[in-house]
């Protein structure tokens, strides 16, 4: 038979000067040949992240060096990448393997698992990024925008305390499971506490997700790491009584008076209560829509905090009582008069500072009003987060059903209701423990 040309194959196979020979796929080529791959060149696409910004991921020519003993150790040298003057080059890196009494085949073996992650694609170009130029030039001015103004001090103080010290000389690349969680396990012995820990790991994990979203790393290394134990359980959240806080804010002047009256009978976060504005107050109700945080206007901390929730017409009744409300402050040896509210539109705040009517500095309220107050009836654990506490804790004690609970809270989860807000030990508890004291101790010990 002979293919469609008229030629035979035979022919085909003879006629070298017309056609090329058939490559042997076994054959070894030259080391001349091997030459052409030692220099590989760099992609045209690639641009420094301290100009052009974001890297593009790509998959690297297969390397296979030869292990080679120097010393009395096994080495290779893979091509990789590294960051000069803010431009990328490509750089051979020398790697021990094994000492030099392990036969070469099991070093053959140690190779290819560390050139795996190279070869297969799974080390990108980004992640040659040093971690404090990555955090400089794409996290904090791309990602931290986008969080809430607290937020982003909380996040910069634990980068710049925390993270940048340990991590910032280092490659991306660098920052393997292994190396986080060894700098994480050794916390263990530092004094920092088990919340401070949390958020450290929350932080880097946030940063090392974003290089994974904008393709600089395939996989976050912190996932999966842990903490050291805490040295303490998690204590219960104090909270007041009824009968402490009728005491406590007879304490402290109007207006602020109001203001903590308004917080622990609605449970209000602190920047909603800042934020209140007379749109939002009803007849029985109080809409939750907005909020202030330490200069910054945002949207409810969630989507269930986005809400209306039902008030006691007493605590509205106080609230419009503050329109007619005029209050005294000392200025030196003299006093001045103030008007609480100086104008009650719909846009306009609830509860405004004395003298520009903007809106109020929550640290300073607590701090100038409520602890000193507090204080002096010794409940020097009272601030912003037990006025909600305390406000969970009454709809217990009444009997509230938690679903209503946490609506009035406004939580997603009612979980977060019951184990994070409603601190109270049930009477009936109580009760069963002062019966068992009747007991004698024989029996006890039984």
């Amino acid at each position: 038979m002979r293919p469609a040309g008229g030629q035979s194959l035979k022919g085909r196979r003879n006629n070298s000067a017309s056609s090329p020979k058939w490559p042997n796929r076994f054959a070894i080529e030259p080391a001349a040949q091997l030459g052409r791959y030692d220099t590989i060149p760099v992609e045209t696409n690639f641009a420094a992240p301290s100009k052009e910004g974001l890297e593009q991921m790509a998959r690297r020519r297969f390397q296979d060096p030869k292990p080679k003993v120097e010393g009395n150790w096994w080495y290779i040298r893979p091509w990789q990448d590294e960051f000069i003057g803010g431009t990328r080059a490509r750089r051979q890196k020398r790697i021990r393997l094994a000492p030099a009494t392990m036969p070469e085949r099991e070093v053959r073996k140690i190779a290819v698992e560390i050139l795996r992650p190279l070869n297969q694609g799974l080390v990108t170009i980004g992640s040659a990024t040093k971690f404090d130029d990555f955090v400089e030039t794409e996290y904090i001015p791309t990602v931290l925008p986008l969080m809430a103004k607290s937020t982003q001090d909380r996040y910069r103080g634990v980068i710049s305390n925390h993270l940048k010290p340990v991590f910032g000389g280092l490659c991306l690349r660098d920052l393997t499971p292994l190396t986080v969680q060894r700098y994480f396990s050794q916390m263990a012995t530092s004094p920092l506490a088990h919340e401070s820990r949390d958020k450290i790991r929350d932080v880097l994990s946030g940063i090392l997700g974003s290089a994974v979203h904008f393709q600089l790393l395939v996989k976050n290394p912190v996932e999966g790491v842990k903490l050291p134990p805490a040295k303490k359980g998690k204590r219960t959240k104090p909270y007041v009584t009824p009968a402490q806080f009728a005491v406590l804010v007879n304490l402290i002047p109007e207006p602020y008076a109001t203001m903590v009256s308004v917080a622990v009978y609605t449970g209000l976060r602190v920047s909603e209560l800042v934020g209140l504005k007379w749109a939002d107050i009803g007849k029985g109700a109080i809409t939750i829509d907005e909020r202030f945080c330490r200069g910054d206007w945002g949207a409810p901390k969630s989507e269930a905090s986005n809400a209306t929730i039902a008030v006691n017409k007493a605590v509205i009744e106080r609230i419009h009582r503050l329109e007619t409300l005029t209050v005294e402050v000392k200025a030196g040896r003299a006093k001045r008069r103030y008007r609480v509210v100086k104008s009650d539109g719909p846009e306009d705040l609830v509860f405004q500072s004395l003298i520009k009517a903007g809106p109020m500095r929550d640290n300073n309220v607590l701090t100038r009003h409520i602890k000193p107050a507090a204080r002096k009836l010794g409940l020097g654990f009272v601030n912003w987060r037990c006025l909600r506490t305390s406000h969970a804790t009454w709809l217990k004690m009444v009997g509230a059903d938690v679903k209503d609970a946490q609506a009035q809270l406004r939580h997603s989860r009612a979980s977060t209701t019951l184990d994070l807000y409603q601190q109270f030990v049930p009477e009936s508890q109580r009760r069963a423990v002062d019966r068992r004291t009747d007991l004698p101790l024989s029996q006890m010990i039984q």
